[in-house]
């Protein structure tokens, strides 16, 4: 997928969080969430900036994902903020960290070269072959889903 693909993923993929969010009273975390998972949607292809590191290779899978979502909840737990319940927003901040990657991996697993999300584990790669990563009615049209997706459940639930 290519950046706008990305992003209708990513919201795609964060609608049912953002609902149980708006649908429990947490709005603010609903956005904080949302503007986590949109900020990260590109970050795993920059390693198409750094020399080295192959194309969707340690930046396209679980760990990577993993390793994203605790600098996120190191972030919190290291901030000096009073009056924060620490645990929990880092649970969340780990949450939203993760799934900000998880999303892109699950847009690049529509394409035919696929993705290693098991990697170092295991080098097999996993392709759903939907679609060709540069497929400009396809990346547009995932797009327009998750904007749809994200506008539904706010009517719903605000």
């Amino acid at each position: 997928m290519y950046r706008a693909g990305h992003y209708g993923v990513s919201l795609l993929v964060y609608a049912p969080v953002l609902a149980v969010l708006l649908a429990t009273g947490y709005r603010a975390a609903a956005v904080a969430g949302l503007v986590g998972v949109l900020v990260l949607a590109p970050v795993p292809d920059y390693d198409q900036r750094v020399p080295f590191v192959s194309h969707r290779g340690p930046t396209h899978t679980f760990a990577f994902a993993g390793l994203v979502g605790a600098a996120f909840a190191g972030v919190v737990l290291l901030a000096p903020v009073e009056g924060v319940a620490r645990l929990p927003l880092a649970a969340f901040a780990f949450g939203v960290g993760a799934l900000g990657i998880v999303a892109h991996l699950a847009g690049d697993v529509l394409t035919p070269a696929g993705i290693e999300p098991f990697w170092p584990l295991s080098s097999r790669n996993y392709s759903l072959y939907l679609t060709r990563a540069d497929n400009t009615l396809a990346n547009y049209l995932v797009f327009c889903c998750g904007v749809a997706a994200t506008v539904g459940v706010y009517v719903l639930f605000v």
